[in-house]
């Protein structure tokens, strides 16, 4: 599934923190938004990782779950691509 996530962390440790993370399950598009391509238990994995690391008063993650016809009407204006699965192929 595609998910995008964004965060707004009041202190630079934490959000150094969360940005490092995320480069594990996605592809930063801007500074505080990454674009991930994840499975059910990878998304779990990523937000139980986040949720470690945030302090819920002061800082917020938002993950937006996109279906797969909105993915394919994302407009960019300026530089950069949205993010695709890699492609991976098996040979013997």
């Amino acid at each position: 599934m595609f998910i995008l996530i964004s965060y707004d962390i009041r202190h630079d440790k934490r959000r150094s923190r969360i940005a490092k993370t995320l480069k594990n399950f996605g592809t930063r598009v801007q500074y505080s938004v990454f674009e991930c391509n994840l499975t059910a238990i990878q998304l779990s994995e990523v937000r139980s990782q986040l949720s470690a690391i945030i302090v819920p008063n002061e800082d917020s993650i938002r993950f937006y779950s996109l279906p797969k016809d909105a993915v394919t009407a994302i407009v960019i204006l300026g530089h950069g691509v949205v993010t695709q699965d890699p492609i991976f192929y098996w040979t013997d």
